[in-house]
């Protein structure tokens, strides 16, 4: 019999329904796993009375025939997540013991929807890292592990802890945000299914900021379909965010048997880059195969701008970096380290509260921005950001209808085998998922095999501005492709 915690999130909503299992019995499965596996450090803070607490409601809540649509699911938050009484540190040490008096609109729109919450999920710091190793609460480590091997390895991110988490059953799904691709990344490396929605789709209010105009929430969870059902709650207008789009939400779970029959896919040259691994290459041509093997069409394109994107991106969001930052300080909350005066305290408590990965950005930001390199790096970045934008309009216009690329240059690494010397390394990791931020568009990876070491490989679906659905619709088309990706064996255990 499959343990409640390696359940689907669809499959634990439809048993809670026909009353198979409680929420509490599904709550306790889970708090039991996450018990046995702290080793993966996927969790900063566990939160097992509030759990049981919530999954109590709920079980009430199936009892009177009142469930809403996540009654009884448990899942894991991004500590990015602001959770009122909860402490949230956006795994910095500056926020150390700071509990939020209010409630970030996304998990707002869980706990509205009957949803469970276990813990809250490690992260690099202030989501700025693309392994999990730069948190103040040490690295995350993956749940997989090479073919006849040891070594550790990272579960990408910035959200590698909700990757891992979803990956090794220690949640049924969990929340997660994508400045560059903190959400494809890591559900890439970890064989689970993550999406980053359009700008605008899900509200920023209450969500720790790195780059404002960048920042998207959005979910990672084992399947398609569990992915569309935890947008489908997730997402949704919000008058205290202005970028936060008017617009309802559509039935994202129904268009994932929708198919891709008459659809035209794009496959664009530029991402062809060099010294591309003839694994990464061999998966994208399967991922078209599928597709057209479904009624799709794929057709080459162009995106010129592209190679122009991932230097363009590390000067627009360190800039935005640093100017959001600046509000940790000591004065009002977080970690204060007194000095002789208030200059003094600033500097000591910066020092001591940030670690060396966010200062670098911070340092990066306000040298764009200052007087005299403004016009030269900030303003240009700005241009190509447009150009990037552009190209993906004129491709869309030319009647393609989504984009397949990878979604990430490589399967996992080991812990402390990039960007140990230079950082560069470790930005290359972005390379494929840079652009959807910067032409603020829809973007999901769903597993598609697995590399020569047994470890997962995953690509990208890049869609329309709010079409998520034919993105769903896509992705669920390689899923029944290729098979679900499963971990080997909780080594952990």
């Amino acid at each position: 019999m499959t343990s409640l915690n390696e359940l689907t999130l669809a499959e634990a909503r439809d048993g809670l329904k026909a009353k198979d299992f409680s929420a509490g019995e599904l709550a306790r499965a889970h708090l039991a796993a996450m018990e046995k596996a702290r080793g993966l450090n996927a969790y900063i803070l566990e939160t097992p009375e509030r759990a049981l607490a919530m999954a109590e409601v709920a079980d009430t809540k199936i009892a009177a025939g009142e469930a809403r649509p996540l009654e009884g699911i448990p899942l894991g938050i991004k500590d990015l997540f602001c959770t009122h009484g909860v402490v949230t540190t956006a795994g910095s040490k500056i926020l150390e013991g700071f509990q939020p008096h209010y409630e970030s609109a996304v998990t707002h729109n869980l706990w509205r929807d009957g949803a469970v919450m276990l813990g809250k999920l490690n992260l690099d710091e202030f989501a700025m890292g693309s392994s999990n190793e730069t948190s103040a609460y040490g690295d995350v480590v993956s749940p997989w592990r090479r073919n006849k091997s040891d070594t550790k390895l990272v579960p990408g991110g910035s959200s590698g802890g909700s990757a891992a988490a979803v990956a090794a059953h220690l949640c049924l799904g969990a929340t997660a945000t994508d400045t560059g691709g903190s959400i494809r990344q890591p559900a890439a490396l970890t064989g689970t299914v993550g999406i980053k929605p359009t700008y605008g789709r899900c509200s920023r209010w209450g969500t720790v900021a790195y780059a404002s105009s960048l920042d998207q929430a959005g979910p990672i969870a084992r399947t398609v379909r569990d992915c569309a059902i935890l947008l489908g709650s997730m997402a949704g207008p919000d008058a205290r965010d202005t970028t936060c789009a008017d617009l309802p939400v559509p039935d994202f779970e129904a268009a994932v048997s929708r198919g891709v029959k008459g659809l035209t896919i794009g496959i664009p040259k530029e991402y062809r880059v060099d010294g591309m691994s003839a694994e990464i290459q061999a998966l994208w041509d399967r991922g078209a195969e599928m597709l057209k093997d479904a009624g799709a069409t794929v057709r080459e394109i162009s995106l010129p701008h592209t190679p122009y994107a991932l230097p363009a991106y590390y000067i627009v969001a360190p800039a935005e970096a640093s100017s959001n930052l600046a509000r940790y300080d000591g004065v009002r909350y977080g970690l204060r380290v007194p000095g002789k005066d208030i200059a003094g305290m600033y500097e000591n408590t910066r020092a001591a509260g940030f670690g060396r990965e966010v200062k670098r950005r911070i340092m990066i930001g306000t040298y764009v921005l200052s007087a005299g390199y403004y016009d030269a790096y900030y303003v240009r970045a700005q241009k190509i950001r447009t150009l990037i934008k552009r190209d993906f309009e004129e491709a869309y216009a030319s009647g393609i209808d989504a984009i397949l690329t990878p979604a990430t240059p490589s399967a996992a690494f080991g812990l402390g085998e990039k960007g140990s010397g230079d950082p560069v390394e470790m930005y290359l990791q972005d390379v494929f998922t840079i652009t959807v931020n910067m032409a603020g568009l829809p973007g999901l990876s769903v597993p598609a095999g697995l590399d020569a070491q047994g470890l997962p490989l995953g690509l990208q679906l890049i869609g329309r501005p709010f079409d998520e659905e034919t993105l769903f619709a896509a992705a669920q088309v390689i899923e029944t492709a290729a098979g679900r990706t499963k971990l080997p064996a909780a080594w952990w255990a």
